[in-house]
């Protein structure tokens, strides 16, 4: 049974991919279901308590990671970032279904989000990011933030200043041909950066936290902070899509480029 998720309750027992672990009430006995995990790492019974009858999803990592506790669905207080090599920022995330989106827990779960972004700070957060495999992005670029970059290279990058944006299940489309490299960095990726090519114009639909339909035409410097983070819900990070030889610490990166690396700006 290897790679499979048992689930035990006192009535049955039943045999799933662990490409979805969920926790859920029995109603019958008002117990909660125990699961036992048959997949690398060793097995262990863990039982949560829970708050509603609603299933919770988490990544196939979530019952031996501690991190997965951190989340919006367990308690209230902000969770930690997730670093590059946990599995749930390399696997895709899942759609939110339109009657979870109003929900207590996915409430949560964006209240969570945009504490954390602007604690780290930063101007854009992904679910997975704080190990939740959700199709759910937050980002934000602010006066002050953009006031610590050097003038000429927020005007190079186009950068602008939008309000707060929360959007589920997002689909990106890029809106013209044209692309820019720049250097990128991460929060899960902490102390490093390199150049991305990335496309200057995109759209974005989506649906907003009161579950309406929202619609986001984007250029410059918030259309590359859009594609960054719907590619953390293909499991993508920035370091599969950069420039190699560009990769460095950040406190390098004034250092000149190598001359075998192309030049930063518009293409």
């Amino acid at each position: 049974m290897k790679g499979l998720l048992q689930r035990v309750s006192l009535f049955r027992t039943r045999v799933v991919p662990t490409s979805f672990l969920f926790f859920q009430n029995n109603n019958n006995n008002n117990n909660n279901t125990l699961l036992v995990s048959s997949s690398s790492p060793p097995t262990r019974i863990i039982q949560f308590p829970l708050w509603s009858n609603s299933i919770r999803y988490l990544s196939s990592t979530a019952i031996t990671s501690e991190r997965r506790k951190e989340g919006g669905w367990f308690n209230k207080r902000p969770p930690n970032i997730v670093k590059a090599g946990d599995p749930v920022l390399h696997e895709p995330a899942r759609e939110v279904e339109p009657n979870e989106i109003k929900s207590e827990r996915v409430q949560n779960i964006i209240d969570d989000m945009i504490r954390v972004m602007r604690k780290a700070p930063g101007v854009g957060l992904a679910a997975p990011q704080i190990g939740i495999p959700l199709k759910i992005i937050v980002l934000e670029d602010t006066e002050e933030y953009i006031s610590y970059d050097k003038e000429e290279e927020v005007k190079a990058q186009d950068r602008k200043p939008f309000d707060l944006l929360v959007i589920l299940n997002p689909k990106l489309k890029k809106k013209k041909n044209r692309t820019a490299l720049f250097f990128e960095g991460c929060l899960s990726v902490d102390g490093f950066m390199a150049v991305v090519e990335r496309y200057l114009d995109v759209e974005v639909e989506g649906f907003d936290r009161d579950g309406e339909p929202i619609k986001i035409n984007a250029s410059g410097w918030q259309a590359r902070i859009l594609q960054h983070e719907c590619d953390h819900l293909d499991g993508t990070l920035y370091v599969d899509r950069m420039v190699p030889r560009t990769f460095r610490t950040s406190k390098n990166i004034d250092l000149p480029l190598a001359h075998v690396c192309p030049k930063l700006g518009p293409r």
